[in-house]
């Protein structure tokens, strides 16, 4: 375990050296913030109409303003979590410190589940700046908090399932840029491929099985469904099974 963290600590604190972690968080709180904004307006433009009305009492916090931006800000890290993993293996392979690495005395297990951790503690200071508008929201109003711990589960799930398959990629490829790119397209791939199943209804509920966003959905309900977690749990596991394999494939070359 001691091996896992110093490499997830080396892992961190490389990502902090370089512009990668102030880029991801610097665009994530931006776009968070802006979402964030947008619906709160609408929001709060929808109580005083709801008010006028007579039917202030229907409105909910929880489904008609913080769902909304969970689901909007998981188009996000659609395009920012391949940042975070397109130099994990590919940097280490593009300037030979990976042959050190692995000659190391740590398994292979140790060094994916180190990175892996790294990669996570990046994404966790992420959504951590979360917590700062969840709070305002609580200061001024009364949204329900179990929903809200439900879809941060959902979201750190749901990151760590591209985070995972993100390495694999990573560990395919010395070139950073093309890490990235093939990561965002199998990201868009899984993202979508519910919407490719609508045109081939024999397929239809495997393509929604296998969509990673459609899982999440429950989640920003404040539903969580075991199936929902089965499928975010295998896909963490064999993804990081993949990424074992190859970086166990990278050893026996060197």
């Amino acid at each position: 375990m001691r091996n896992v963290l110093a490499i997830a600590n080396k892992e961190l604190r490389s990502y902090f050296m370089s512009p990668i972690a102030y880029i991801v968080i610097g665009f994530f709180a931006l776009l968070y913030g802006f979402f964030f904004f947008i619906a709160l307006r609408v929001f709060v433009g929808q109580s005083m109409q709801a008010g006028l009305m007579g039917g202030a009492q229907s409105m909910n916090v929880n489904q008609q303003l913080i769902r909304p931006v969970f689901q909007n800000v998981t188009v996000v890290a659609l395009f920012l979590l391949p940042m975070i993993t397109m130099r994990t293996y590919s940097e280490e392979m593009r300037s030979g410190t990976i042959e050190l690495l692995l000659t190391s005395p740590i398994t292979d297990f140790e060094i994916v589940m180190g990175k892996f951790l790294g990669a996570m503690a990046l994404y966790l200071s992420m959504l951590a700046i979360t917590i700062i508008h969840m709070g305002i929201l609580f200061a001024f109003g009364r949204p329900e908090w179990k929903p809200i711990v439900t879809a941060y589960l959902g979201f750190v799930l749901f990151g760590a399932c591209f985070l995972s398959l993100g390495l694999f990629i990573s560990s395919l490829s010395k070139n950073q840029i093309v890490a990235g790119t093939v990561t965002f397209a199998v990201f868009l791939f899984l993202w979508i491929i519910s919407w490719i199943g609508s045109f081939w209804p024999a397929a239809e509920k495997l393509t929604t099985y296998l969509s990673i966003i459609d899982h999440f959905d429950d989640f920003t309900k404040g539903v969580i469904d075991t199936s929902h977690l089965i499928y975010y749990l295998s896909f963490i596991t064999f993804g990081l099974f993949l990424t074992a394999k190859a970086v166990e494939t990278e050893r026996w070359r060197g």
